[in-house]
């Protein structure tokens, strides 16, 4: 089953950053945010990865090009350029990384790798959130509920520090919980090969006509995660994602 990653956006709002690079190449520690993506998805056994890029997508060509060997300790004749791979801690990823245009809105993206998907369901998801999702028991709804896709459905975050309180006296104080109000769209998407029929064209976002016109045919279900997700949308965000992969103790860290 493909994993396709949206990472073709412009990352605006982070634009200290996305000068010279994608927002899914931000690092969170010493990997880009995308490997941390790619790694939930593996450790649940999803390893055949389609990259739809667009803005700056060379720096993400240019990455995975060179990612074995920059994870492998090698011997290489410079006469001939021969190498010989001593050892090499490159993980077992299959990875396309496909151009899908630079002002291809979302759902474009992924109409453009119709090719590239053929017949069989398949998953999707943003290139710049992470979560401690279990992929397998997301697929496994999918499949049990029979409807066209799937949407994880996920809490905000909270800007600010939950308190409960007993009168004056402060019963209970959290960092940042999740907000528990509500549900917000999470990506982490499961789709069947039809969904790519309601997407009409570049200019199409998933998020409008194509999954508005799946939750109206009642073709849209919700898998619902009540675990840690969190965007990287912000500076404020990157920071707090920094942090935790640093403690040691990062949520989304399932492998």
């Amino acid at each position: 089953m493909k994993v396709v990653l949206l990472a073709g956006g412009f990352g605006s709002r982070l634009s200290e950053h996305t000068e010279a690079r994608p927002k899914p190449m931000i690092e969170i520690g010493t990997y880009p945010i995308l490997w941390h993506i790619m790694s939930i998805y593996a450790s649940h056994g999803f390893n055949d990865f389609v990259v739809a890029c667009g803005y700056k997508g060379e720096v993400i060509k240019d990455y995975f090009h060179s990612f074995y060997v920059r994870h492998s300790d090698y011997v290489v004749n410079l006469r001939d350029g021969t190498q010989q791979i001593l050892r090499s801690e490159a993980p077992d990823w299959r990875i396309a990384v496909v151009d899908t245009g630079l002002n291809t809105m979302t759902g474009g993206r992924i109409r453009r790798l119709r090719s590239w998907l053929g017949d069989e369901t398949f998953l999707v998801t943003y290139g710049d959130g992470v979560g401690n999702v279990n992929i397998r028991d997301l697929v496994a709804f999918h499949r049990a509920h029979g409807k066209l896709a799937t949407v994880t459905a996920v809490r905000p975050p909270a800007r600010f520090g939950g308190l409960a309180l007993d009168g004056d006296r402060v019963r209970e104080f959290s960092e940042k919980p999740q907000s528990g109000e509500g549900w917000i769209n999470g990506g982490f998407f499961v789709f069947e090969p039809a969904v790519l029929d309601t997407i009409a064209d570049d200019g199409t976002s998933l998020e409008r006509e194509p999954l508005e016109k799946l939750a109206e045919e009642g073709q849209l279900a919700a898998y619902r995660h009540e675990g840690f997700w969190q965007p990287m949308d912000t500076l404020r965000e990157k920071r707090l994602l920094e942090s935790l992969w640093e403690s040691g103790k990062a949520p989304w860290k399932t492998w």
